[in-house]
């Protein structure tokens, strides 16, 4: 049975990022700042109660009699109660027979053009130990994008108008960003598992280290970006920031209506429709939250039964990322005309370049990913580089029919030139005999 070390590293980061807020919150009310003060604990107390809701969303406590449960949940202590129920179930695994083994059916990446179909036994301890993974995936996405997201942006704000880091502010930062990059990577691994649910997928150790290091850069970048603006154009950010947030989520919503389908009824037994629409509502919420930040690898697909698209959309993603590589350019360029004094040592161009290619590094780490350490890459009907070839040749088709086209244009303006001069030149030849002519009839 795998060791359940995702579910360790949740609730670390869970504890870890919480303790931080609530220490550097007292710092900012001793020193007189009430503003930050309340900014730091809306974005730590509201993820805080999204986690509590979704594990016990995920459970299914508020159909069971659990008061214990639900109480702990109150008082926020619900992640350390789930992971100290974790691995008791981990540990008496090995020791506890299974009296009921139910089998599933998964496939094998095909090997020389060929998959086969193995059946594995599961127990209901690893059942149980795949429910508790999948519920601290979900929590970790949340408390990642809408909670360590906004507090990273904000902290980095405040240290950028204060000109100094302190120390805990520091650890803060650091914490919250290894919060949004694990929550990426989840985000990532989880998408991989839902689309190719009927195969064994096995994430190799190079494949975590490439999702690391190009999510790290791309957030990193993003945040970064996101500050720069909001010093120097405050009323402007509020703008781009809507602009960006109901576009990704009105999206899914759009799909939706303009397919036409049936309001989806099978998201949980339980909910009335009113409680699947505000299911709905959050999940298109966490979606645009995402989409703020880094690319969600996952599409929301609200007519699917599993509320997520099995397709792999290149397209989608060439789009995403060039309006982002544009937008962040159009951005630092506002910061670099309307710089104030708190830059005046700082070296702008070079921060814009650091910058733009931290973000192409970013992109890079991607396509490697997705080239060769994507543990689904034989099941693509076509890789990265076969599609770069395809793109560059469209290209180069383009730019030939073009000079093709001009070199056709410039012989199309030239003919007629040539067809005026030719009469010219012939009357011009002709002068001189029909001056012959009539000197030989004077004298004659």
């Amino acid at each position: 049975m795998k060791f359940p070390g995702s579910v360790l590293a949740s609730v670390f980061l869970f504890v870890a990022e919480t303790t931080t807020a609530l220490y550097l919150s007292s710092t900012y009310r001793s020193a007189g700042d009430g503003m930050w003060q309340a900014l730091t604990l809306l974005f730590s107390l509201l993820p805080c109660a999204l986690v509590q809701l979704t594990l016990l969303f995920v459970h299914r406590d508020f159909s069971r009699d659990r008061p214990l449960v639900l109480l702990l949940h109150l008082l926020q202590l619900g992640p350390l109660f789930r992971c100290f129920e974790v691995f008791c179930i981990y540990c008496q695994s090995s020791h506890i027979e299974e009296p009921y083994v139910s089998i599933i059916k998964k496939r094998q990446m095909p090997r020389n053009g060929l998959s086969e179909e193995i059946e594995k036994e599961v127990g209901q301890a690893e059942g149980k130990l795949f429910t508790h993974r999948s519920a601290f995936s979900r929590a970790s996405v949340i408390q990642a994008f809408l909670g360590s997201a906004p507090q990273l942006t904000l902290q980095l704000y405040i240290s950028t108008l204060q000109q100094d880091v302190t120390i805990g502010r520091c650890i803060f930062m650091i914490l919250s960003l290894l919060s949004i990059v694990y929550g990426a990577l989840r985000c990532n691994i989880l998408a991989i598992k839902i689309k190719y649910d009927e195969y064994v997928v096995k994430v190799k150790p190079l494949a975590y280290v490439c999702i690391f290091l190009w999510r790290s850069f791309e957030i990193a970048t993003r945040v970064v970006v996101l500050v720069l603006f909001t010093s120097v154009l405050k009323a402007w950010v509020v703008m781009v920031i809507l602009i960006n947030f109901l576009s990704f989520f009105f999206y899914p919503w759009i799909l939706f209506w303009c397919s036409g389908s049936p309001f989806p009824e099978n998201i949980e037994k339980a909910l009335s429709r009113v409680g699947t629409t505000i299911v709905l509502c959050f999940l298109t919420f966490l979606y645009a939250g995402i989409n703020m930040f880094c690319w969600s690898a996952v599409q929301l697909k609200i007519n699917n039964p599993d509320l997520i698209s099995k397709s792999q959309n290149w397209y989608q993603l060439l789009v995403y990322y060039m309006l982002r590589f544009v937008e962040n350019a159009l951005l630092l360029l506002m910061w670099y005309l309307y710089k104030t004094n708190i830059y005046m040592y700082v070296c702008a161009p070079l921060l814009i370049l650091q910058l733009l290619i931290g973000y192409c590094t970013a992109i890079l780490f991607m396509l490697v990913f997705y080239q060769f350490f994507h543990p689904c890459k034989k099941l693509f009907s076509t890789s990265v580089s076969e599609g770069l070839q395809e793109w560059l040749k469209c290209v180069c088709c383009d730019c030939r029919q073009q000079k093709s086209c001009e070199s056709v244009e410039k012989t199309d303006l030239r003919s007629p030139g040539d067809r005026d001069e030719t009469p010219s030149s012939s009357k011009i030849s002709s002068m001189p005999s029909q001056i012959l002519n009539a000197d030989e009839l004077c004298s004659a």
